[in-house]
């Protein structure tokens, strides 16, 4: 083999690579990075005892302008570190390998405090190593070295090798190329071009599906390309053998903590996938991703082109004045960021704050208080729209029962003819004592929304846990949120036994419910049943699905039902806009990602302290049209109480 190889380093690691590889290969050894490269070299090594993060950096800018592609190996903590092998022009470097392995850590927050002393300080041996852990690594990069100039593959492109240097434990990694990397990392800027939508055909996978991709199909590419504890921005996962029902969770770490993710259907497998999709979802609508945002000012400048924020609900005055709030009343004068999405009832682009459209861009900043309201994920484009409005429909139909306190019929659960809910209801009953209540909370769009309650039949544990759903299948609506209250009732019961007395004050101050999980716990009180005898003792007559629900066509397409959603939205003049917030990480599995923004519908809020309503004046009108009072409300007739969404 006439190869020539740069080796890079000083130290035993790059002795006995060289010593390795000698006899093989051309090598030409250089102590430190240098402007001056081999200019025919095939392959560089980078290699070090200790951790060199400004080596590697600098040969991420020196290999990129030679297109020498290049290989490192270093040892950190322990552990020897192969990899990536960086080839220039293409994604996934050395940064991103980085990012990826550090986020997946427990201990991020240190290690990248570390990082940055390394990256300005002197390199040491790593006190952990051995000779024969380092020799063992030296053979294991020789033999990637081999498999490179030889075979001209690259098993280490975008994977990282990890070797416990006591054990000699190896394991390999993928993980995905970073679009926010400075060095590799490539995203358009965002337009109103680009933003525009023209929906395509979606065919549904089959008669009794709304989704367009198989879980069979999508089983095969997620757990590899986005679950790995080492190196994947979802790096944990948990089943729940306590739950009801085949309750799965994994972990989207991120530097303020971990976020979980939760999935629940009727097979932990499935439960594992839907977790992996709403991870995803989680990651898409934190922050953009997929595109550079590129329109900073006021909305007096851009009003012509702009949404008024006013439309999507605001805090009330009270509320900005109140010492200890965190944000500001909307400045029509003051610059902001701005997002491009797609406003279906203009049919043209429309400029969203983009605290509005990803939501944790204002937290703290801005002047409103945003959710992951809208959020949906897809096999398409179609089916994320379709499914980010079901998301606003839901929350919307749950806020406006609850802020109107509208007396909604109820439902008999075993008149669906589905076996399958009759048996999750039955389930709840006999094994663990839960009642379950079911109410048509369709509002004036018509689209299925039911209120889904279990209520306790003794007084032990929580009694009472609420829940929403919306879908054109009504049943699909109601099985959804059963799922959801049974993968909350045990882990609530818990937390209520250990935190009883901080509950029962939320009883008598209301501003005491700060977090999500607040609003759910202060009603498994028994205490608080009154507050939702609206509800459960209207004597309304109990309705069958068939009676509640009118049939509907059905569609091969979901193209064609989400085209009925749009058409009804234009009817009754609610603009659907929809802001893309899919990423290089979701799109190379075909899976899209939208912020689906209805303004006049009701925003979710989580604590007191951070209700929404002043400029909805939908809130107000609809009880009436839907005859559910006389005349249209005030602001003082309604529900002051903590809503109980979960």
């Amino acid at each position: 083999m006439s190869a020539i190889v740069a080796v890079v380093g000083v130290g035993q690691l790059v002795d006995y690579v060289n010593d390795i590889l000698s006899a093989n290969c051309q090598l030409v050894r250089m102590n430190e990075m240098a402007a001056e490269l081999p200019e025919k070299a095939d392959l560089a090594l980078v290699l070090s005892d200790g951790y060199d993060s400004a080596s590697h950096l600098m040969a991420e800018k020196l290999f990129k302008q030679s297109g020498i592609p290049w290989l490192r190996g270093f040892v950190a903590f322990g552990e020897g570190i192969i990899g990536p092998l960086v080839v220039p022009g293409k994604e996934g470097c050395s940064q991103c390998a980085d990012l990826r392995h550090l986020m997946a850590g427990n201990d991020r927050k240190d290690m990248w405090e570390l990082q940055q002393l390394f990256m300005h300080g002197e390199v040491f041996p790593d006190i952990w190593s051995s000779r024969s852990g380092l020799l063992h690594m030296a053979h294991l990069i020789a033999a990637e070295v081999q498999i490179f100039l030889i075979q001209s593959t690259a098993p280490l492109e975008n994977h990282i090798k990890l070797l416990h240097l006591q054990t000699l434990n190896c394991s390999t990694h993928f993980y995905l190329p970073d679009p926010l990397c400075t060095v590799c990392g490539e995203i358009p800027e965002d337009s109103a071009i680009a933003s525009r939508i023209k929906l395509q055909p979606s065919p549904k996978i089959s008669e009794n599906s709304y989704r367009t991709r198989s879980m069979v199909e999508l089983k095969a590419v997620l757990s590899n390309d986005y679950l790995d504890n080492r190196s994947g921005f979802l790096n944990g996962k948990m089943i729940d053998l306590m739950s009801p029902f085949a309750d799965a969770s994994i972990i989207l770490p991120m530097f303020s903590g971990d976020e979980g993710c939760a999935g629940r259907t009727h097979s932990f497998a499935d439960s594992e996938m839907t977790a992996i999709l709403e991870g995803l979802e989680r990651y898409c609508g934190i922050s953009p991703r997929g595109k550079k945002t590129a329109v900073h000012d006021s909305y007096n400048h851009l009003s012509e082109i702009a949404l008024n924020p006013s439309r999507v609900g605001i805090h009330d005055k009270a509320q900005y004045e109140r010492p200890d709030f965190p944000f500001q009343p909307f400045d029509p004068s003051r610059k902001i960021d701005w997002v491009w999405g797609y406003s279906f009832l203009q049919e043209k682009p429309i400029l969203v704050p983009e605290l509005l459209a990803y939501y944790s861009s204002g937290c703290g900043h801005g002047f409103v208080y945003e959710t992951s309201n809208g959020c949906a994920l897809g096999g398409s484009l179609e089916e994320a729209i379709f499914y980010g409005i079901l998301e606003v429909v839901e929350r919307d139909s749950f806020l406006m029962t609850w802020y109107a306190q509208l007396p909604l019929a109820p439902l008999d659960p075993y008149s669906s003819g589905d076996l399958e809910m009759n048996l999750m209801v039955e389930r709840l009953r006999d094994v663990f004592g839960y009642d379950v209540h079911l109410f048509d909370s369709t509002m004036e769009h018509g689209i299925p929304s039911v209120w889904v309650l279990a209520k306790n039949r003794t007084d032990q544990g929580v009694n009472m846990i609420c829940a929403a759903g919306a879908h054109l299948d009504p049943v699909r609506a109601a099985k959804g949120a059963i799922h959801e209250i049974a993968g909350m009732l045990l882990a609530f019961n818990e937390k209520l036994e250990a935190n009883r007395e901080q509950y029962e004050q939320m009883l008598h101050d209301p501003f005491l419910v700060r977090q999500m999980e607040d609003h759910s716990m202060l009603y498994s009180l028994k205490e608080a049943e009154e507050r939702l005898n609206f509800l459960l003792n209207n004597d309304r007559p109990v309705l069958s699905f068939k009676e509640a629900f009118k049939p509907r066509a059905w569609h091969a397409d979901l193209t064609d039902e989400l085209n009925i959603f749009l058409q009804i939205f234009r009817e009754l003049n609610l603009e659907v806009i929809v802001v893309n917030q899919t990423t290089p990480e979701t799109l190379r599995n075909g899976l899209h990602c939208v912020k689906v923004l209805i303004p006049g519908m009701l925003p979710m809020t989580f604590g007191q302290h951070l209700v929404r309503l002043t400029g909805l004046e939908r809130v107000l009108r609809i009880p009436a049209e839907l005859g559910y009072v006389q005349e249209q409300l005030t602001q003082e007739q309604l529900n002051c109480y903590p809503h109980p969404f979960p």
